[in-house]
């Protein structure tokens, strides 16, 4: 423990780097806390490198909590738009073309349930179908599958 405070900079760095680490490789950048702590311990251990603050537990603690604040405040928005931009993509799946019979009316625009492999799943479609009809499924999102009559 004394080792490391008296080489408190590069504890800090190192600590830092272990945090971005973690962020991006373990949790694949789902959470930005890590991120902007990392930052904050890696800047204030290069401060203190280069004598720029003084070389103190308290002082660093209070240069990590600034530094990472002023840097989620500034790149937050930005990186929450980052995170967001995932391309809606239909998955290929064994799902996908199962072919069944209906056993109740499916009026478009609304759901009805239908139980496949075990789990009961909404079912929907864009144009109306009576019950009996011969259906295939077109695509799925969670809980819901797309069906159309098969013709």
């Amino acid at each position: 423990m004394e080792y490391l405070a008296e080489n408190l900079s590069q504890t800090l760095i190192v600590f830092g780097l272990i945090l971005l680490a973690i962020e991006v490789l373990v949790l694949g950048f789902s959470t930005f806390v890590l991120f902007f702590l990392g930052l904050g311990f890696t800047a204030t251990g290069i401060l203190m490198t280069f004598d720029l603050i003084p070389e103190t537990i308290l002082t660093s603690l209070l240069a990590t909590a600034i530094i990472a604040t002023v840097i989620a405040i500034f790149s937050w928005k930005p990186m929450k738009i980052l995170q967001n931009k995932a391309g809606k993509k239909q998955v290929s799946n064994d799902i996908i073309g199962h072919q069944f019979t209906l056993t109740q009316a499916l009026i478009a625009g609304q759901t009805s349930i239908y139980r496949y492999s075990g789990i009961d799943w909404k079912i929907t479609a864009a144009q109306p179908l009576p019950a009996g009809t011969q259906v295939k499924i077109i695509a799925m999102e969670v809980g819901l599958l797309t069906v159309e009559q098969v013709r």
